[in-house]
């Protein structure tokens, strides 16, 4: 089997083991980056495309005429047309739970960064504060202990769930939110009678239209001054306009997010404005430990093999 891994660079910074994925396959052509004119040309001939978040529309796929699957080195699938891949009989096989440890880690990272002022107190160091101090310590910020607190959780699958078993290691409570439109589930809090409970709201639920910004204006209002809000999920379910103006008015304590609407925010964002008190932001990194990356690469190969053997699994078409 051809196959051609699009973006590598995505996924690969040369601190992986491939040789597990190039020996699956007769040939495998790696390519760090591809632009949208290049596609065709590189795939044309393949019997596989590997692709994380190259885009694969309707018309790509009609002009691969040897292409038989194709393996998403993610778990989203809004890059590839699975339509036109159905109808042309291409298999497509995505990767899951491969970033649930380091996902739910970096949530509780950044529950800890807001509840210590960490960045808060680093800044103040480099800036030579604690040199010119009247005490042995400096204590301008507020520090949160997390013992005692409610955390909300908004998408109580896996991740959802991991993070709650590290929530309560810090002797939290947990409450688990409804997302609205979805079938009861006995125990779950509807989301607007949620906001007012917690100290910290953590999302771990897809961007569907029932969740795009489910966190708005009328959220913050419901919400305690001094709670925390988390976002590791997807940008869109908080209104970025509403977080802004939320933090500014002092509306709640804090927020950090791993994920913008628009990723890279090439131009600009409102979130990364220089005035927005307390907000912790870091780039979509999250899922990205090295662990995480190989086990991408190793679901990749299974899903080949699962492909080659006639039993393909984690099948999303």
């Amino acid at each position: 089997m051809k196959a051609v891994f699009l973006d590598q660079s995505s996924l690969d910074l040369n601190d992986l083991d491939l040789e597990p994925l190039i020996a699956v396959f007769d040939h495998l052509t790696l390519y760090p980056v591809t632009r949208s004119d290049q596609i065709v040309e590189r795939i044309q001939d393949a019997d596989v495309v590997i692709s994380n978040k190259v885009v694969l529309d309707a018309e790509t796929i009609r002009q691969c005429k040897n292409l038989k699957l194709i393996l998403i080195s993610a778990t989203g699938t809004n890059n590839i047309d699975l339509v036109q891949a159905k109808a042309q009989g291409i298999v497509v096989c995505n990767c899951q739970a491969y970033g649930t440890s380091a996902v739910a880690q970096h949530t509780l990272m950044l529950m800890l960064a807001l509840s210590t002022s960490l960045i808060q107190y680093n800044h103040a160091v480099q800036q030579g504060q604690w040199n010119k101090a009247s005490q042995f310590c400096l204590l301008d910020f507020p520090i949160v202990e997390l013992a005692g607190k409610t955390l909300g959780i908004i998408g109580y699958g896996e991740l959802g769930q991991n993070v709650a078993k590290l929530a309560k290691a810090f002797d939290m409570n947990v409450i688990v939110g409804a997302i609205p439109n979805r079938p009861h589930v006995d125990g779950r809090v509807p989301v607007r009678a949620l906001f007012s409970q917690v100290d910290y709201l953590s999302l771990h639920c897809p961007l569907t239209d029932d969740t795009r910004d489910l966190i708005d204006a009328d959220a913050f209002d419901l919400m305690k001054p001094t709670a925390f809000l988390i976002n590791c999920a997807r940008g869109g379910i908080v209104n970025e306009q509403a977080l802004a103006d939320a933090l500014r008015q002092g509306k709640i304590a804090g927020a950090a997010t791993d994920v913008l609407t628009v990723e890279p925010p090439k131009n600009g964002n409102v979130l990364l404005e220089d005035d927005i008190p307390n907000l912790i932001i870091t780039p979509h990194s999250a899922w990205g430990s090295v662990d995480a990356r190989q086990r991408i690469v190793q679901q990749l190969v299974e899903n080949t093999q699962g492909f080659q053997s006639g039993q393909p699994i984690r099948q999303v078409n």
